[in-house]
């Protein structure tokens, strides 16, 4: 089978980690007899720098003549430490979100065998936990208008809005995926004080008569956030508003043991996009140290999603494989124990697909 794959390396570590997924890529393509063709095009900082503005319409006409784009990061302390910049990376990262449908994000959470020590967690609350997050991806705050200051600059405001649209299509991606799961849908919201949060609330409560097999529970967000870390293996499926889902995954991925390890896919009614859900790393950069996994297991999401589900199994194996023998970057490695390079982990899960 041949696919065109759109791969967006960004700023960062992120042509590092891209680097590390095509290699593995190549892997499967010659061991199944796949071929990927792969088109590269520019976004956030990188795309400024060399356009002006962080997300092209090149980039945008790349990404929606692909069958699936592999996205690395976006960011620069040029611009993070300069608040008065009218033109951000980020800009071009929510634009591509907008522009391509991608209005449901999957973030899967589950600890490797290997890396239980790792984790934060005490060994006992964080072993068997297996969840999603359905993260509400093009509303809420991030696109919520009016957005700005007043003409003196001392009084800020941004606009959390949403449509009943834009709440029932992603919680019918987050039912059907409970139904494929454990069919258990947690709704995160904070309906006791915003009244966005109450139309969550409403709307979810009429859509659940749709999936009657699916036990639902509602959780306001300060409680989820305490219950990741209490219990994390209550959830099976998680779906949330945009800025809610932003902050309780990140705060999720350290069960895992690093950031580095969480993979995610978004989709919509256009090309799907998959992605580490880390930033760019700046400090990282060019150093060879960044974990790649992340990225490569996303490259096994978007493996999934072409339909190539013993192609994305066997990377998932490799990715195993290489937590078992302790071949990880620093953020993992054990003390006293060898630091392995990007590179060198990205071989080892290649040689081992």
């Amino acid at each position: 089978m041949e696919y065109k794959i759109a791969l967006l390396p960004g700023d960062g570590i992120g042509p590092e980690i891209i680097a590390e997924a095509t290699k593995t890529l190549d892997r499967v393509a010659a061991k199944y007899g796949h071929r990927f063709e792969y088109r590269r095009a520019l976004v956030g900082a990188a795309a400024i720098d060399a356009t002006g503005d962080p997300y092209p319409d090149e980039t945008h006409r790349v990404c929606c003549e692909s069958d699936a784009v592999l996205f690395g990061a976006i960011g620069d302390p040029k611009y993070d430490n300069d608040p008065t910049s009218k033109v951000r990376p980020e800009q071009g990262l929510l634009r591509m979100r907008k522009s391509l449908g991608l209005f449901a994000n999957l973030r899967p959470v589950s600890l490797f065998d290997a890396l239980t020590d790792r984790s934060p967690l005490k060994a006992e609350v964080v072993r068997g936990t297996d969840f999603i997050c359905v993260r509400e991806l093009t509303g809420g705050l991030y696109f919520g208008r009016p957005q700005g200051r007043d003409e003196n600059g001392t009084h800020a405001f941004d606009t959390c809005s949403y449509t009943t649209m834009e709440i029932e299509r992603v919680l019918h991606v987050a039912f059907r995926l409970a139904m494929s799961r454990r069919r258990h849908l947690t709704v995160v919201d904070k309906a006791n004080v915003l009244e966005t949060s109450r139309l969550w609330r409403e709307t979810a409560q009429r859509v659940a008569g749709e999936y009657p097999e699916v036990t639902v529970d509602y959780m306001f967000v300060d409680n989820a956030a305490m219950q990741l870390i209490r219990q994390p293996s209550h959830f099976d499926v998680i779906v949330t508003e945009n800025m809610f889902g932003d902050i309780l995954t990140d705060e999720a991925s350290v069960i895992s043991g690093s950031l580095g390890m969480l993979s995610s896919a978004s989709i919509g009614a256009e090309v799907a996009l998959f992605e580490p859900i880390h930033g760019s790393y700046p400090q990282a950069a060019g150093k060879n140290i960044a974990n790649p996994m992340a990225t490569i297991l996303s490259a096994a999401m978007l493996l999934e999603h072409l339909g190539l589900d013993a192609e994305g199994r066997a990377v998932r194996k490799a990715v195993n494989a290489a937590l078992e023998a302790g071949v990880v970057t620093e953020d993992l490695a054990a003390p006293g124990n060898r630091r392995y390079s990007t590179s060198e982990v990205g071989d080892y899960v290649a040689a081992h697909i």
